[in-house]
């Protein structure tokens, strides 16, 4: 069978060149930029460039492409919500008594009767979906750019406790493991029979619902023999120990931090000085 590398980028970039300390620093910096922001226009600026910044450091495009297939039903029914009962939040941004009616609801309409979408609903249900974006797509940048045995090191480096950085890189490490079975599960299921992508939704939920009993199981399985496999090399836990592989912060790291953390400076002066993010900017 064939193993999978949880690490899915292949060519060398810029990123694929940063400490991971770096990459932490962006993440949670375009993480707070993505919460600060209100405005569509700006989320939706800065989520363009972290796609683009993705596909650059060779995150896959089918990667990209099954996220946002993943989400769009979750999507549509946070833009809908929004733009239906999301009321006294956007009255009190835009300093409004009546919302501008994209669409009414016929009051013979079960439940939703007489209810009205709101332009400004559906802006800010955008502004959420790029906030949400944003954050699922820094992840992949940060973390698919940089080999587990790197980034065990640098998370050492920046005195996390080491309990803790092996936990994370034993679900790094099993997680490819457990798609792999997952995939494994219905490739057996398909040569006996089962179409599982010619069934409905619900047939689907079912079959699926079969698939998790075995996985999860097997998941079991699999952490128990790790766990006594810990207990047989005495596995304590301690940070004092040595490494195959080094971390070290090199210039660009201490610029790249630099230049992150004055993004963030610069966008909180932007927001709370000029108004830029703010959910009216350029709006109205």
């Amino acid at each position: 069978m064939r193993s999978l590398k949880f690490q899915t980028v292949d060519q060398d970039s810029f990123f694929t060149r940063l400490d991971f300390r770096t990459k932490l620093v962006m993440m949670i910096v375009i993480t707070l930029i993505a919460f600060l922001w209100e405005s569509p226009i700006t989320g939706g600026l800065l989520t363009l460039g972290v796609g683009i910044a993705c596909l650059l450091a060779g995150v896959k495009l089918n990667y990209l492409a099954n996220i946002l297939k993943f989400m769009i039903p979750f999507y549509l029914f946070l833009l809908i919500t929004m733009a239906l009962f999301n009321v006294d939040q956007l009255k009190t941004l835009m300093n409004k008594t009546e919302l501008t009616t994209f669409l009414e609801i016929p009051k013979n309409f079960w439940i939703l009767g007489g209810r009205k979408l709101s332009v400004e609903g559906i802006l800010y249900g955008l502004n959420v979906i790029f906030k949400t974006l944003t954050m699922v797509l820094i992840i992949p940048l940060g973390i698919f750019t940089t080999d587990i045995n790197q980034m065990v090191v640098s998370l050492v480096r920046a005195k996390i406790p080491y309990k803790i950085v092996f936990i994370f890189s034993s679900t790094l490490r099993l997680f490819p493991l457990l798609v792999e079975e997952l995939q494994s599960i219905i490739d057996a299921q398909r040569l006996r029979g089962l179409a599982v992508e010619k069934m409905g939704l619900i047939k689907r939920a079912r079959v699926y619902a079969t698939i998790a009993v075995p996985l999860i199981l097997n998941a079991m399985t699999k952490s128990q023999k790790l766990e006594v496999v810990l207990q047989s090399k005495a596995f304590s836990g301690s940070p004092n120990r040595t490494f195959l592989y080094e971390s070290i912060l090199s210039r660009t790291d201490y610029l790249m931090m630099g230049v992150f953390v004055g993004l963030l400076i610069l966008a909180m002066i932007l927001y709370f000085i000029w108004g830029i993010g703010k959910f009216p900017w350029l709006l109205y």
